[in-house]
């Protein structure tokens, strides 16, 4: 009895133009990632609620800084931080919190700088927002 041998169907196919797809859209997204701005206002806010701040910085649209009420340069702002947090015992340390209040318009950039200078210090940032008017 002459069995014969069957052609095996070869399952495999050719992964080089795939790369060189997923390769040009790696650069596509690379390239453009890099002219994208992010920049939105901050939302108003629903709730009522304050929460309890221990210092607080406040960007204005003009451009001055505030940190606890009194206008300060935006360099110094991490050492008066640094400074108050000294201040603090050990528990108020642990419960330390900067409120970011910022006029509408203030660009995100300038929030984000502020909220990591109390990443950099390990105490909660919290942004103020303006509440919703009825």
């Amino acid at each position: 009895m002459g069995l014969k041998k069957r052609a095996k169907v070869s399952a495999e196919f050719s992964m080089s133009s795939l790369t060189d797809i997923i390769f040009l859209l790696l650069i596509f997204f690379m390239l453009t990632a890099s002219t994208v701005q992010i920049n939105f206002s901050i939302p108003e806010s629903n709730s009522r609620t304050v929460a309890p701040a221990t210092m607080a910085v406040t960007l204005r649209l003009d451009g001055t800084y505030l940190f606890n009420g009194r206008i300060i340069e935006k360099q110094m702002i991490p050492d008066k931080l640094g400074e108050e947090l000294s201040k603090l015992s050990e528990k108020d340390f642990e419960d330390a919190t900067l409120t970011i209040i910022s006029e509408k318009g203030v660009t995100w950039k300038q929030i984000y700088e502020q909220m990591e200078f109390a990443n950099q210090n390990r105490i909660r940032a919290i942004i103020a927002t303006q509440p919703k008017k009825e």
